[in-house]
This record gives C-alpha cells, structure tokens and sequence, in this order.
C-alpha cells in the first residue's frame, strides 16, 4: 500500500440504458432504421406484431410515424448512422441535474460525449482536448464525483421485440478506468438504478504478478433496467461499457468507492506481457480494451466492409441495414463464440479501480415534494427517473502490486559462495588459491618442457671430446668412472654418454 498527497482522479464513464429517444424519431429515421429496430421488413412495411405491441403502449405518435403512404425517401439517399446516434440519444443536458466535484460545481461541459455499443454516452475527466487531469486531495464522500441524473423514461422505446438495441432496464451502466484505456462499458461496466443514492468507493491497486490474456466473454446486449451504465477508466483507455460497466438506476442514490490498482508485470522471459507499443492507427498506449476494440473494428472491416459509430477511424459507418444484417451478428459471433481471434496480451503496466457500490432509496418521503417542485415533475416522476452517483477514493493511496525476477544472477553466486562457505568452508580466497595452484603447475610444466628441448644430444662414435669432458667432470665430483649416480643399473658411464 502507497500512500500519496494527491491523486489523479479516474476517468467516468456512463451510458443510458436507451439508445434511441423516442421523441426525436421521425419518419425517416423510422424509414431507415426500423428494419435495425425490427419494426419493418426489408421491404420497408411494418410488422403487425410489433404494430400492435405499440398501439397498447400508448405511444400513438410512434404509431402515425410508421405510415409510410405518403412518404417518399430521397433519392440516393445514405443514412449517417453517427448523426442519427448523436441526435436520438439522450442529451446530457436535459438529463443532468446537478454536478459537483470536490464540493464544487461542475456541468455538461466538463463531460466528453462517446460513442459506446449503447450509443451517445458522457465521459467525466476524460483528459482530451487539452484539459487537465483533475485531482482530489483527500478521500471519503464529497472529495469526488456526485452527480444526480434524470434517466427520462418516458423517452424509453417500447419493447416490441429483443434486439440489441431493445432495452428491458431502466437505469445507466457505469464505468470506471484509467485515461490510458478506452472504455469497454458494454462488458465491464455496472450498473446503477433510478430510485437510489448509490455509493461507489474506489481504490488503486498496482499489480505486477504473472501474466493473464482477456478471454472473452458474452454479454448480454438486451436491457431489461432503465438508467444508464457507467465505467470508471483511465483517460488513454477507451470505454468499454458494454463488458466493464456498471449500472446506474433511477429512485436511488449510488455510492461507489474506488482504489486505484496498478499493476507492473514483467516481459519476457519472465514473464508473458506486452512491453512493446501497440501495432494501432486508432491508439497510442497499448491496453487490452484499446487492442480489443482495435482487434473489433478490423474485424467488421473485413468482414462487413464498414464500422460501427463506436469504433475509431475514418472507415465507411455502417448503416442500419449494415447493423442488422451484418455487424451486429459478426460482433456477437466474435464475443461469444470466436476465443482465437482478438486475444490480447495483458500490458506490463496498467492502473485498475477497485471499487465498492452501496445505495440508499430516494427521494424520501420528506423530500419527494421539494424535488418534485425543484425540477418541475411529479413525485412518481422522480421516483421512476432520478438517481443520484457518487464517486470517490476510499482513501488517499493506491495498491501497487510488482512482479518480480523469481531468480537473478546475482542471487545465484550468492547462493553458491553462501553453500561453498557452509559446506565445505570454501571463499574467495579459496578459488584464489586454487587458480594460483594451476598457474604454477601450468608454470612447472612448460618450463619442464623447454629445458627438456635445451638437453645435450647423443655425441657421434668419431667425436669422444664431449665423452672426455663428461668423464673429467665425474673424476672431479668422486664418483666412480663407470657408474652414474642414482642409476647403480645403467651400467659403464661411457656407454650411458655414448
């Protein structure tokens, strides 16, 4: 555990559960986009089940939208299925209440809009653009992120079918991470309901152990709940709201407490992580939501020659019709099926949130009136659509957690001098000897082997001058003339010399 003056605070990611306001459709995004929606056939008339479905959902002007008699679609005419996003999803404006960051207030304008597979949603201290990163100095409740949101319900789309644009909740999805990573909201978000304050506690942890891959794993994309997801991401990470985000729901106030994970892992050959920068047009750190999604996009590039609005780059978006024929169940397939083609290494370094979710009910009884009057609804109106999310550090440190070499060299001649000395009393001055006694045998040795080249040579039978000197100098030394010394065997000294 590291403690810490201050720090950076997560990137927050959040999603409404709705993808499509219901008010904002016309007759011509109906027109082109209700095939997506499974409202019409390809032949662009409209299903009677789904017809009759809307007719008792009291949504009448939807009804009038579908006659499609006296309509006639421009000629040549291609959908921009990111306009259409943009402007049928919820506007942050409309449905943010209030905003406050360590006690002060914040708005619309401090929220980067992204495009996730639940379509508009808002990034809180996202880093881009050039703003700073905010910080918090302390942690605990009200040194965060607290923000109150009406969820609009009555802008929900009716369900007539399961799609994977249908929504059976009422809530956000929510999630947090680092500014390094894009958010994956749709499968690591949570989520968080209408009707409740919720409490969410952060905590960074720091992790360096043995490598791991990201296996993929299915989510749902139908929407039971109403409100909206949420994910908490550091700010070069993309969102991914769809696998990592949590929910947010109306009628409650949420708290999540958070902790800032880092995690270091070692690269090979100790480990198995990716320290090389990643191989990407779309993004610049590498991390396993980044490499996930850049995997996604060339993956709908080959197969359906176009993008959907989340991905990044300046392909082709797809249209409606591309969505439902073509890229949803290509995605689908890719996440739930296909375990061998976007499997990503994890990074050698990356920051997660831990993080810890209480909820308590609102509004009370004693303030359904106040709110009701403050923001003009009705009492059921608030209970059914507000929420209120608080994001803050559990305190101020984060986990590190650090892998580490198992062995190293200089651990290993410790180990050996360390057994050399207990077992057999062995040191440095020992191996020192030991080198000197090889030189001195290696000396004697070459030296022996000169002065065994240098020896006199056998004297010829014609020449006996070097035969009388040898036997003048034995005369001189005592010995006796026929006997060398030390060899009483090798008979005459004559015959030995010559």
């Amino acid at each position: 555990m590291v403690w810490a003056h201050n720090m950076s605070f997560p990137a927050v990611t959040f999603c409404n559960k709705n993808v499509f306001r219901v008010s904002s459709l016309t007759r011509e995004d109906l027109y082109h986009s209700g095939y997506w929606m499974d409202l019409l056939y390809p032949n662009h008339t409209v299903m009677e089940r789904s017809l009759a479905i809307l007719k008792d959902s009291h949504k009448k002007g939807l009804v009038n939208l579908l006659d499609f008699n006296k309509y006639s679609p421009p000629t040549g005419y291609r959908v921009n299925t990111t306009e259409m996003m943009g402007r049928l999803g919820h506007q942050l404006e409309d449905m943010l209440l209030e905003c406050k960051f360590r006690g002060e207030t914040c708005t619309h304008k401090n929220f980067t809009p992204i495009y996730t597979r639940y379509g508009k949603c808002y990034t809180f201290n996202s880093g881009q653009d050039g703003n700073p990163l905010l910080t918090t100095l302390k942690g605990g409740t009200g040194n965060g992120l607290e923000i109150m949101l009406d969820i609009q319900q009555d802008e929900y789309l009716p369900v007539w079918g399961e799609t994977d644009e249908t929504s059976y909740e009422a809530g956000i999805k929510v999630q947090i991470h680092s500014q390094d990573e894009p958010p994956f909201i749709d499968q690591l978000g949570f989520g968080v309901a209408p009707g409740f304050q919720t409490f969410v506690s952060c905590q960074q942890q720091l992790v360096s152990a043995s490598s791991r891959q990201l296996t993929s794993f299915c989510a749902d994309e139908t929407s039971y709940e109403a409100g909206i997801k949420v994910q908490l991401h550091s700010q070069s990470e993309p969102a991914f709201l769809h696998e990592l985000g949590f929910g947010v729901a109306p009628g409650f106030q949420t708290f999540v407490s958070t902790q800032e994970q880092r995690l270091l892992y070692l690269p090979p050959p100790w480990g198995d992580c990716k320290s090389t920068p990643i191989d990407s047009e779309f993004f610049t750190t590498y991390s396993i939501t980044g490499c996930r999604i850049d995997c996604e996009t060339r993956y709908l590039l080959e197969n359906c020659n176009c993008r959907m609005v989340h991905m990044p780059g300046t392909s082709t978006v797809c249209t409606p019709e591309q969505y439902k024929d073509c890229a949803d169940p290509a995605l689908d397939f890719l996440v739930e099926k296909d375990n061998d083609y976007c499997v990503c290494e994890t990074p050698c370094n990356m920051t997660r949130y831990g993080k810890e979710l209480s909820m308590v009910k609102i509004p009370s009884k004693a303030s359904a009136k106040y709110l009701a009057k403050k923001f003009n609804k009705t009492e059921q109106y608030i209970g059914d659509n507000i929420l209120v999310l608080d994001i803050f550090f559990e305190a101020l440190n984060y986990e590190k957690i650090e892998q580490k070499k198992a062995y190293e060299i200089a651990g290993l001649l410790g180990d050996i001098g360390g057994q050399m000395g207990l077992f057999i009393g062995a040191s440095v001055l020992t191996i020192l000897e030991i080198f000197d006694y090889l030189y001195e045998v290696f000396k004697d040795k070459l030296l022996g082997s000169v002065l065994r080249k240098k020896r006199p040579q056998r004297c010829q039978s014609d020449n006996l001058s070097t035969c009388d000197t040898l036997r003048s100098h034995s005369d001189s030394l005592g010995f006796t003339p026929n006997m060398l010394p030390r060899h009483p065997t090798l008979g005459n000294f004559e015959e030995f010399a010559c």
